[in-house]
């Protein structure tokens, strides 16, 4: 008779499959291509049960603006110590059929690195706790979405915490300076930061900042005072609310949930490579298909970004000024905007407004501090920060060869068309149709994630995009880039000193 932990491991027909890469590709029923994977809804269910969290605890019960930081910090991780162990207590729920053996390495991870600094002289820990955060996540990348966040939580305090104790004011840039913390955190408030429930599922990440700033009641405070109401008519600052934010931001969830129940299922990625298909249909047919079934992948993530975003908001979290038109504005932590996605005219566009937060991050742990390569160094990161997968690589090392290419051409063509209103549409309209063929080109290994599979497709489509990214790069002049890295804030201070003393 069996006891413990392996007595109640369901039968092997109960647990889930995690597919190999090729199947995969194949549209294997347990894989994640699956319509509706144990991990899709386990992962939705949880970020939905987090935005019944936070608005009502959060708003109700531990608003900032009436309890003490202490409380908060608290409320923030019990409230994830009590959702954990409700969906996970053993090994037969919910975290651990997902993940395994692997749904302990959270636990291990947090306690390693908020140990590092605390061991190790300063100038090395950020390098060590970077090294080992990435290095943890690059051996469980099937852990997915949380270990992602907490990954990208801990390197944004390490260098965050390095830019405000190991680094002089004069070698930060001004967005450096800003977000600099200068006092390590307590173990309440690294693990609170780490851990909340409104964002350990799905995110977003956030400066280690503006997070104490919610947690003491100063994050909107803060935006407001950065607007003169009396000139506006009012006696004193308004109470923004973010219901209102909120209520859009569920439409949005919704509708996207209804397209990826319809379009997701109907057009899999996997259909590309058929090989039926590639002998019938020909290539521009292709690339249209191409286009088509990459706009019916997009509602997935713009249901659990959209969502995730609205539980932060429903918390009270995200607040981020006042726009033009005097609305508030609740986007602080919004991690898409899809309408500039749908109508980018450069690759530049697109990746700025997709996955915002994320990209955010990449720009401030690497390419505000890469001393040379910026730009394929950023890229390379953000492939080792998503796993371990082929199609991870190809995807990214395919996007420094189009952000490069697609550069040198603005740079130098650009300029020609902006003479005239008709000239400056039929540009527009061009760079669109390139760019979506662009991503959609770019992003079909990061879907199929193996090898063979990522190169059938490659071969079906005659490596177009790769051949006219390096005939672009060889014929056009490229413009050296200035780096943020090499122009701290006071640069401009030292120059207006030296034309007064002369």
């Amino acid at each position: 008779m069996q006891h413990g932990r392996a007595a109640r491991r369901p039968a092997p027909h109960h647990r889930l499959h995690l597919a190999t890469p090729a199947e995969r590709a194949a549209g294997h029923p347990a894989g994640p291509d699956q319509f509706c994977s144990l991990s899709t809804v386990c992962t939705f269910g949880c970020v939905l049960v987090s935005y019944l969290l936070g608005s009502q605890s959060c708003q109700l019960c531990c608003s900032p603006c009436i309890c003490h930081p202490l409380w908060n910090i608290l409320c923030c991780l019990l409230l994830w110590v009590v959702f954990h162990s409700s969906f996970c207590p053993g090994d037969d729920e919910l975290w651990h059929y997902e993940y395994g053996k692997y749904s302990q390495h959270p636990q291990v991870l947090l306690c390693c690195s908020y140990g590092i600094p605390h061991i190790v002289p300063h100038k090395p820990n950020i390098h060590i706790s970077l090294w080992y955060s990435h290095y943890r996540f690059f051996r469980v990348s099937e852990s997915a979405s949380p270990l992602m966040i907490i990954t990208q939580k801990i390197t944004t305090l390490a260098c965050q915490l390095h830019d405000g104790i190991g680094r002089q004011a004069e070698e930060l840039t001004a967005e450096q300076n800003r977000l600099a913390v200068k006092t390590r955190p307590s173990l309440l408030e690294y693990l609170s930061y780490l851990l909340n429930f409104m964002s350990i599922i799905a995110g977003p990440c956030s400066n280690y900042k503006d997070y104490i700033a919610f947690i003491e009641g100063r994050h909107v405070h803060m935006k407001l005072l950065e607007v003169n109401w009396k000139q506006k008519g009012y006696d004193r600052l308004p109470d923004p609310s973010p219901t209102g934010a909120v209520m859009y931001k569920l439409c949005i969830t919704l509708v996207s949930l209804i397209l990826f129940l319809t379009l997701t299922k109907n057009f899999p990625m996997a259909y590309i490579i058929d090989n039926e298909f590639l002998d019938k249909t020909p290539f521009l047919s292709r690339l249209g298909y191409l286009y088509v079934v990459t706009q019916a992948a997009k509602p997935k993530y713009y249901f659990a970004w959209t969502l995730a975003d609205a539980v932060n908001n429903a918390a009270g979290y995200g607040f981020s000024g006042v726009d033009e038109k005097g609305i508030f504005r609740w986007d602080l932590l919004s991690n898409l905007n899809i309408w500039n996605i749908e109508t980018a005219t450069s690759f530049k566009m697109y990746i700025e407004n997709w996955n915002i937060q994320t990209a955010a991050w990449l720009k401030r742990v690497c390419y505000d501090r890469a001393p040379w390569y910026p730009t394929a160094l950023t890229f390379i990161l953000s492939a080792l920060w998503h796993g371990i997968y082929p199609g991870y690589y190809f995807t990214f090392l395919t996007g420094i060869l189009i952000t490069l290419a697609a550069r040198a051409v603005r740079n130098n063509c650009r300029h020609y068309f902006l003479s005239s209103v008709p000239l400056k549409i039929a540009y527009d309209v061009a760079t669109w149709v390139v760019t979506q063929l662009a991503v959609c080109y770019t992003v079909a290994p990061f879907v199929m994630l193996a090898v063979e599979p990522t190169i059938k497709f490659y071969k079906s489509m005659y490596f177009h995009m790769h051949i006219l990214s390096i005939l672009v790069l060889l014929v056009l002049p490229i413009r050296p880039q200035t780096h943020s890295m090499r122009k701290p804030q006071n640069q401009a201070m030292k120059n207006a000193i030296k034309s007064k003393d002369k």
